[in-house]
């Protein structure tokens, strides 16, 4: 029985709907259906019988209610279902939003990363310089490099459990704070006896690296909407390739190669505070701008996998099922072989140069300066390219967001962090396979056979590549149901918005 108030009206002013329902040919209300007296139903509602709808809830137009599905406010949506209404907490998965703040957040990550990546290879561009004032072999200042690496594996388990428990903007601050903490130990390694107090700076840093590389992917997805996420994922890895490329070109300029042990202290303290005080700027800028996610999802696969997020995850489970999806496996062994030669020729790449152009360490810097140029081109026009065609194929550095991107795409709605964590972990482990395998080859046959070696690894990437198959699920949950712009009057909080059809929001408090 649908009890009417001929007479009631909204907080707005405008009469209820419900007499209007009433007369509509199209809507039929199901003998067992109760509704409460301030519920309005909108034209074209269907209501299937066993649903009960929830006082001061409103359907909203070309609602579609399930059988035995609760119209209670908080019910939680499946792909096909009902998605969680308005409430009065941070969020509201009821309207699709993209706030005007996610801009400065991909903007600030992308320059903490920059930081960070620059501290990778800061002593791999002048590898000799570093190798004299310490005294130590090339092996061992490969290794300030390869931490990196090696920190990676054992740490991307217990980061990936705190970017579930803790969110996206305690990583942010973890990350940035240790990548400050280790540009300032750096500074006190400026004495040839302390190169054990560089070692400790670098390893910080790499630790500062866990809470940063699986990040691209789960701030595309939280703060931008389903056409700008590969977009805004290749932007947040050019930040790390641009660190990478600085770290190519500026220290050869910096640090000179002299034999003045006290000058060159002098120069290497520059390079040093330098970085340290972007380190600590950036920093503050982080726990300014950086917040944990924006008020409304962004798209609607982003509001589905709220919905679907379960507290309690499981990481083992998580991970046995990426492992039974083919299509990721094969994406985890091609990204790891590609990222893998890439790290391996950034860290050996001045021994190459030098091995046959003694003191041309400057120009090393420019040509990996280069090869790094090229691919954030590379990468930021695929990621432009991606937003629009969806064909993920893709090489070498371009290689590197569009890798994240993809394998979202492959999981959803699994977590970004566990999908872009383990490619990161492939992606550490080549590399340090491929840079203690290439650093022996061009240590005893030369500098030739070490790049067939890469490349014979490289066409094996290449080739598995074509063996994947674009199964993208969150594309697929994106276009399920369009969303539609709001309406003429509608008030916008950010710069874009739209309601979700299939949403069951509350309209008055």
């Amino acid at each position: 029985m649908v009890n009417e108030d001929p007479n009631q009206q909204d907080h707005d002013g405008t009469p209820s709907q419900t007499s209007a329902l009433q007369e509509h040919p199209n809507f039929s209300v199901h003998p067992s259906v109760s509704m409460h007296p301030s519920v309005s139903a909108h034209p074209s509602v269907s209501i299937h019988p066993s649903v009960s709808a929830h006082p001061s809830v409103s359907i909203h137009p070309s609602v579609s209610v399930y059988p035995s599905i609760s119209a209670h406010p908080s019910t939680l949506a499946q792909p096909s279902g009902l998605i969680q209404p308005s409430s009065s907490g941070p969020e509201d998965l009821s309207v699709i939003k993209v706030s005007k703040r996610r801009w400065a957040v991909v903007l600030v990550f992308s320059c903490y990363s920059m930081c960070n990546a620059f501290q990778w290879i800061q002593y791999g561009s002048i590898n000799n310089i570093f190798m004299n004032f310490y005294g130590v072999s090339a092996f061992a200042i490969d290794w300030l490099s390869m931490c990196y690496m090696l920190t990676y594996i054992p740490l991307l388990l217990p980061v990936a459990w705190l970017l579930e428990k803790f969110g996206l903007r305690t990583i942010a601050l973890t990350g940035s704070a240790l990548n400050c903490l280790g540009a300032w130990v750096k500074l006190g390694s400026l004495k040839p006896h302390l190169f054990p107090v560089t070692v400790l700076g670098q390893v910080i840093c790499s630790v500062a690296q866990v809470f940063i590389l699986g990040m691209p992917s789960r701030i595309a997805s939280v703060w931008f909407g389903a056409n700008e996420v590969s977009t805004a994922c290749s932007i947040a890895v050019f930040g790390n390739q641009l660190g990478i490329a600085i770290g190519f070109l500026v220290p050869p300029v910096l640090v000179p190669n002299i034999k003045d042990q006290d000058k060159l202290a002098y120069h290497i303290s520059i390079m040093f505070y330098i970085i340290a005080g972007v380190a600590t700027l950036l920093f503050i800028l982080v726990i300014i701008v950086f917040k944990e996610k924006p008020k409304h999802p962004p798209s609607r696969a982003q509001s589905l996998s709220y919905a679907l997020a379960s507290t309690d995850a499981s990481y083992l489970s998580s991970i046995i099922r990426l492992f039974k999806n083919l299509n990721f496996v094969l994406l985890v062994i091609t990204y790891g072989l590609n990222a893998g030669a890439f790290y391996a020729l950034s860290t050996l790449l001045t021994r190459m140069v030098i091995f046959h152009y003694p003191g041309e360490e400057v120009n090393a810097g420019r040509i990996g300066l280069t090869i790094v140029l090229a691919g954030m081109l590379g990468a930021v026009i695929s990621g432009i390219w991606l937003d629009r065609t969806k064909t993920y194929k893709f090489f070498m550095t371009g290689y590197l967001p569009l890798g994240f991107e993809f394998a979202v795409e492959l999981t959803y709605p699994e977590s970004e962090g566990m999908s872009s964590g383990l490619l990161n972990v492939s992606a550490q482990v080549f590399g340090i396979i491929f840079t203690i395998s290439q650093g022996q080859i061009i240590d005893n046959y030369g500098t030739m056979p070490g790049n067939i070696f890469l490349c014979v690894f490289l066409t094996l990437g290449a080739v598995l590549t074509a063996f994947i198959k674009a199964d993208l699920r969150r594309q697929d949950a994106n276009k399920e149901i369009p969303e539609t712009k709001p309406q003429e009057g509608e008030e916008e909080e950010d710069s874009k918005s739209s309601k979700v059809p299939t949403t069951v929001q509350e309209e008055h408090f």
